[in-house]
């Protein structure tokens, strides 16, 4: 039984195939397509691969990439779900596969993507936390002296990876912008430097208050150095610096469980209470559409759309309020205007 303690009767199926075709197991094309996907990045690359290694190959390594049907992609699918995964995971997981298979229907291999279309469970979205001003403060005094790191995360929705990728001559304190030009994520326990997660720059804002404090952080130092690092002066580890500091400091004001990545959700929370449009908060946190900023934070947005609903409540009163000024008054047809000819 393979990983997962689930297992698919795939094959048998598939009628008359091409017996070179039949040759072709989904692991060898697994790891033909596995090979050429240079455009990852090297996290997205790794979780590929662990999604590969743990979920798909176990179960189709060896059948013929001809013999897989959609019903047999379908049991799959609810073995993995039976079998305890969470959602996230088996849709990860069918992703994968349907990769694959769509590049063996772009290689002339199928005639069709038969992962396509196959119904996966609910990824359900978890409650997401917003700090106030207060609580941020909190948080960074008991983070002390590493207090000025909780404040930029939550007052410019900076990833993780991009705040400790963030070099000293991308911050211009004249300005107020940190250039976001570079991400770093650990791999295999080692870290890799990249582009960010839309491979797109962006310009962040720089609230007055923060501008005194990165000044001390990074005077004297030269350009290229990172502004953030560990005490030992190497790249800031998001699972090191949780276990020192972030946890501990959480912990002491009663927010257990918080996490760093719920300071952005915090910076756009704050953006938004200040009046950002969602373009703005787009921009701000480097999403690749204003529809994604919406899809993700839309309960933000709510006050939004009572103004909207106010805005036409008034416009349609002074509709109201002209049609009752001007009724019984129209326009006199007979009449032509002196600086109008006449035909006819």
């Amino acid at each position: 039984m393979p990983a997962g303690g689930y297992v698919v009767a795939v094959g048998g199926l598939f009628g008359e195939v091409d017996p070179a075709l039949a040759r072709v197991t989904v692991g060898d094309w697994a790891a033909r397509w596995f090979a050429n996907q240079v455009q990852l990045k090297p996290s997205t690359r790794q979780r590929y691969g662990s999604l590969l290694r743990r979920q798909v190959l176990p179960v189709w390594e060896r059948v013929p990439l001809s013999a897989v049907t959609h019903a047999d992609v379908g049991e799959w699918v609810r073995r993995m779900t039976q079998a305890g995964l969470a959602p996230s995971t088996v849709r990860q997981a069918h992703r994968v596969f349907s990769l694959l298979l769509a590049l063996a229907v772009r290689d002339g291999r199928l005639t069709r993507n038969v992962a396509a279309g196959v119904r996966l469970p609910r990824a359900g979205r978890s409650e997401k936390v917003f700090l106030t001003h207060g609580q941020v403060g909190e948080l960074a005094a008991a983070a002390e002296p590493r207090g000025l790191i909780i404040r930029v995360l939550a007052y410019t929705g900076l990833r993780w990876g991009e705040l400790a990728a963030l070099r000293i001559r991308r911050v211009d304190l004249v300005k107020r912008r940190l250039l976001v030009a570079q991400s770093v994520t650990e791999v295999n326990g080692r870290a890799v430097f990249g582009t960010p997660k839309t491979h797109q720059r962006r310009s962040v804002p720089l609230p007055r208050f923060l501008v005194e404090p990165i000044a001390a952080q990074i005077a004297g130092r030269a350009g290229d150095e990172l502004v953030f690092t560990s005490p030992a002066g190497d790249v800031l580890r998001n699972n090191n610096f949780r276990r020192r500091v972030f946890d501990r400091a959480a912990e002491s004001i009663g927010l257990a469980g918080l996490t760093p990545h719920e300071l952005r959700h915090t910076a756009a929370s704050l953006a938004v209470a200040e009046g950002a449009n969602v373009k703005a908060v787009q921009r701000m946190l480097g999403h690749a559409s204003a529809a994604m900023t919406l899809d993700v934070y839309a309960d933000l947005f709510e006050d939004d759309l009572d103004q909207v609903a106010d805005r036409l409540d008034r416009a349609a009163g002074r509709a109201a309020a002209d049609s009752v000024r001007t009724e019984g008054v129209g326009p006199d047809l007979d009449a032509v205007r002196p600086d109008r000819r006449q035909h006819g």
